[in-house]
């Protein structure tokens, strides 16, 4: 039964769903990043100085600040999209298949500031006071008068979708890249690391989106260093190689990659789609979940969280997903048969040898596992017990939470390719409805922004 639901979500994968996101994801993102005067270069500056609070105010709506949105929402994009997902992006498509990352990741961050702008625009209060925004609800509110009863089919449809890619690239792709390290590397067996992890998520996530938060700030900045560190190690030590790499991964990312060793070769083809599709599931840019903690912020202007969100692709896809990338690149380990974490392993190992370090291979990779993809199933927790309040009502939560622990548990003995699949298909359902709504709604974003500029030039020549 499971062989066949695999097959069945891999034929979808291969010939429509991916292609659908392809011919949607990358022209939105560069009709946003034109229109919106590529404001990713223009407005980092002022995207960080909003981040660390220079424009708080007491009294503003929101549960959770600016940085804390930002490390949220991180936690849910930084996992095994920058470990895993680079390594698989590389197996299948070769080194070219990091250009389209890198593009996905620049145009991300424009698609970022718009759908994350409309969720704080359109984000809604419950009667406890907690904060309910994301796609479903700005589709809802929003796109009524453009598509009549459309909307809400399209907001139940996105709904659904979340529930479900919680269930899969947010929690089981996490729980079987973190058993999987756990098993390889230390023996330990997966369906005793699922438990035990599982039980620790269900104790964090009942807390609502403020532990969430509150764990997440402290554990984001931690494991970025951690990882980052050990990966500028491997950068230095072959840094003369940095010119034949770039040219590698450029020149491939057009003509494909023929095969090498144990690299079965790539067409330009399989690069891109590769590169898209893996810089999609690390960055989530356009697939609407990341609106969803952003929606909470404390803020009474939504643009200023918009550009808060522009940070979240530049730093999961073009910094910390890049150092993945040239580590295995530098170290030549695309091209020897490894696949997933098993080449970035290669990777680190290689890469250390040189001062006698190679034996921490395996222990970054791990560790960097354990770290991400425990982050990112707590903030994607946050995003399905949303979703299911959308659909069922705040009835329909605490069952959610608990079918949460226990696909976690599933994630974790299943295997590998199944799970993947289900992550990637259920990522479309997502992905298609939302930016068919941001593209609606870009003009509105657009105003709002030319107004915000026009009104920060004003007071800061006053």
């Amino acid at each position: 039964m499971l062989d066949l639901f695999n097959t069945i979500l891999e034929g979808y994968n291969s010939y429509i769903g991916q292609y659908l996101v392809m011919i949607l994801l990358v022209p939105a993102g560069l009709y946003f990043t034109v229109a919106g005067g590529f404001l990713q270069l223009r407005g980092l500056k002022h995207a960080v100085a909003i981040t660390m609070g220079r424009y708080d105010r007491p009294g503003d709506p929101g549960d959770v600040n600016h940085f804390k949105a930002l490390t949220t929402a991180l936690s849910a994009t930084v996992g095994t999209g920058n470990i895993v997902g680079v390594a698989l992006a590389i197996y299948y498509g070769g080194p070219g298949a990091i250009f389209w990352m890198w593009v996905t990741g620049f145009l991300g961050m424009m698609t970022k500031f718009v759908c994350c702008t409309l969720a704080v625009k359109y984000r809604q209060q419950g009667n406890d006071g907690s904060i309910f925004g994301g796609p479903m609800y700005y589709m809802t509110m929003r796109l009524k008068t453009h598509l009549g009863r459309g909307a809400a089919v399209m907001a139940t449809f996105f709904a659904l979708g979340t529930v479900f890619c919680s269930m899969g690239s947010g929690n089981m792709a996490q729980s079987n890249s973190m058993a999987s390290a756990l098993e390889a590397n230390y023996a330990i067996p997966t369906w005793i690391s699922g438990l035990i992890l599982g039980g620790l998520i269900f104790l964090v996530i009942v807390g609502g989106i403020r532990r969430i938060a509150q764990v997440a700030s402290r554990l984001v900045p931690f494991m970025s260093v951690f990882y980052m560190s050990a990966a500028l190690v491997v950068i230095f030590l072959h840094l003369d190689r940095l010119p034949s790499a770039f040219a590698l991964i450029f020149t491939s990312a057009f003509q494909g990659t023929a095969a090498t060793g144990g690299f079965l070769g790539a067409t330009f083809l399989m690069s891109m789609r590769w590169g898209i599709a893996r810089g999609l599931f690390s960055n989530e840019a356009g697939q609407g979940s990341a609106p969803i903690a952003h929606a909470a912020a404390k803020t009474e202007i939504p643009v200023r969280e918009g550009y808060v969100a522009l940070l979240e692709p530049f730093i999961d896809t073009l910094v910390i997903c890049t150092m993945t990338a040239l580590v295995i690149v530098f170290t030549e380990q695309w091209s020897m048969g490894h696949k997933g974490a098993a080449m970035t392993v290669a990777a680190f190992e290689v890469g250390l040898t040189p001062i006698g370090l190679g034996f921490l291979g395996k222990h970054v990779v791990a560790m960097g596992l354990m770290l991400f993809a425990f982050s990112t199933a707590l903030s994607w927790s946050y995003y399905g017990d949303r979703a299911a309040g959308f659909l069922f009502g705040p009835r329909a939560i605490l069952p959610y939470r608990v079918a949460y622990c226990v696909f976690f548990f599933l994630g974790s003995i299943w295997g590998i390719d199944l799970v993947w699949n289900f992550a990637d298909a259920f990522i479309t359902f997502m992905t298609i409805p939302n930016l068919i709504a941001l593209l609606i709604l870009f003009p509105e974003v657009r105003r709002d922004l030319r107004a915000y500029q026009a009104e920060l030039r004003r007071t800061e020549l006053t």
